[in-house]
């Protein structure tokens, strides 16, 4: 039988030259081989070309996410920081000076929001430039990015910060990141020892901001690329051999889960380019929207370990990889936890939601 390998993966199939540029995106990114170095050279050039989430096209942005992830799920870890602390800064009410920490349209982005339970970050003003003392965990890529947006602690609350993570006051954990899955993307803590730094909105902005439940969205939108990828190889797999009714069940099932979790990003992208959701709507759609994805992606895994067996995972290093890849991306869902922040935002409101 002689069927077409695909390459895009858009959210709204059938946008003929948005899907030439996915294809050409995807071959483009399995070129890069699994190099940090060329995803992030990637991200760079990508910035000023993918249109930032709210704006009328966001489907062509989380489609170029997952894309990226279909191909390759480590470079879409370094990608999707980067265009993310683009969409932060060109979200803000009043542009900030991020000149004054040395970057400019060269620089390379990472987003560091993650709190500890015994570490912080503080942000306190000396000579009437802010400065930041603390650890900050789970910084991706901090010894190769050039700067990143962090979040510390001030005296009227949370707020993000732009620093240069090339300052002397910068200081790397070493030798802390074990992990099987993203073995490239090491996301260890550092340490900022009076780092001049500069303010990105003011205190609770970012938090705030509908934006920053778009950027979550836009994770899942990563998640469902690499799931889709593992979903292509189960579709190979049974055609290279005569399926049986059970082989044949899988993929169904597979299929299924795909097409979920494309509706569920495709009806949230329409959604927030349309206006409708005020902030707290969003927050919620956000979680709705990830939670699906994620339970979707989690079911294309196992699916694939049934309808399989254990041969693509000890032969198949490019499946190995995204599996392991995508199990570790997904623990950015907190599964019950984020279902619970639903719940919780749904006895807020006075209207039933079903």
């Amino acid at each position: 039988m002689v069927h077409s390998r695909r390459a895009a993966v858009p959210l709204d199939p059938g946008q003929g030259a948005l899907e030439n540029t996915l294809d050409a995106l995807y071959a483009r990114v399995l070129a890069t081989d699994g190099s940090i170095a060329a995803a992030i050279e990637l991200a760079v050039e990508l910035g000023p070309a993918v249109p930032l989430p709210g704006v009328g096209q966001t489907p062509a942005l989380w489609s170029t996410l997952a894309t990226i992830a279909a191909a390759d799920v480590s470079v879409a870890r370094v990608v999707e920081p980067h265009l993310d602390a683009l969409a932060i800064l060109g979200q803000l009410p009043h542009a900030a000076d991020v000149g004054v920490v040395g970057a400019d349209e060269r620089s390379a982005w990472g987003v560091f929001a993650a709190e500890g339970a015994s570490l912080r970050v503080t942000a306190t003003r000396r000579h009437g430039s802010w400065v930041l003392e603390g650890v900050k965990p789970w910084c991706s890529l901090a010894g190769r990015l050039s700067h990143a947006l962090v979040t510390a602690h001030t005296e009227g609350g949370r707020r993000l910060f732009a620093i240069d993570l090339a300052h002397d006051g910068v200081r790397l954990g070493e030798g802390e990141w074990f992990a099987r899955g993203l073995p490239g993307v090491e996301s260890g803590p550092i340490e900022l020892g009076a780092v001049p730094a500069v303010a990105i909105g003011d205190d609770g902005w970012y938090l705030s901001r509908p934006g920053f439940a778009w950027g979550g969205i836009g994770v899942a939108a990563v998640w469902w690329g690499a799931a889709t990828g593992i979903a292509r190889t189960i579709d190979e797999s049974a055609r290279t051999r005569d399926p049986d009714q059970i082989a044949l069940m899988h993929l169904g099932a597979t299929d299924v889960q795909v097409e979920i979790g494309r509706l569920a990003l495709s009806a949230a992208a329409a959604s927030i380019d349309r206006g409708e959701p005020d902030r707290g709507e969003t927050r919620i759609l956000a979680g709705r929207t990830r939670s699906i994805v994620a339970r979707s992606a989690e079911e294309i895994i196992r699916r694939s370990a049934h309808a399989m067996g254990p041969a693509p995972l000890a032969l198949d290093a490019r499946h190995a990889g995204r599996v392991a890849d995508l199990e570790l991306y997904l623990r950015q869902d907190h599964a019950e936890r984020d279902e619970a922040e639903i719940g919780r935002a749904l006895i807020t409101r006075e209207a039933r939601p079903w």
